[in-house]
């Protein structure tokens, strides 16, 4: 199974490798999240460690449990050959309706099929009103004319 683009990533094909994962994850699809994962992916997601696409479909399925109205916005920070350094922000609400700003760095390594073999997400969550929202768009995938990262100051 290949997941274009491949390796050796140049700043196009990282920013198209970011997207796609951003698009993904804003599914919120545990299963089609997974299959960008080889086999045995390894993970750490803040103090959590997973390992294969059957834990990393279980922690998704809790996480999106957990974080209603998630919405994400990666951004490419550098990439080297096989691997992408993105960060992110993602809003979410629980289920009493507080709201909460995530903001995090991931550290990405593929295989030559362009799976991504390894994860390493450090993350914090920042209370903040709805009014703070900053993503408004209908759940799934961010419209191409919804600005980034840089452009809304975050």
């Amino acid at each position: 199974m290949s997941r274009p683009p491949l390796p050796p990533f140049t700043a196009e094909t990282a920013a198209q490798k970011a997207r796609l994962a951003e698009d993904a994850w804003n599914s919120r699809d545990p299963e089609r999240v997974s299959l960008a994962y080889t086999e045995n992916s390894a993970w750490r997601n803040r103090a959590e460690f997973i390992s294969g696409r059957g834990e990393i479909v279980g922690f998704l399925q809790r996480k999106w449990a957990r974080e209603l109205d998630y919405r994400l916005i990666k951004e490419v920070w550098t990439w080297n050959d096989n691997r992408i350094a993105v960060r992110f922000a993602y809003e979410w609400r629980d289920d009493s309706g507080h709201w909460f700003r995530s903001y995090g760095n991931e550290n990405w390594e593929f295989d030559e099929a362009g799976l991504m073999r390894r994860r390493v997400a450090s993350i914090n969550d920042l209370p903040i009103t709805e009014s703070e929202r900053k993503y408004h768009w209908p759940l799934g995938r961010r419209p191409d004319d919804h600005p980034g990262l840089s452009e809304l100051g975050l």
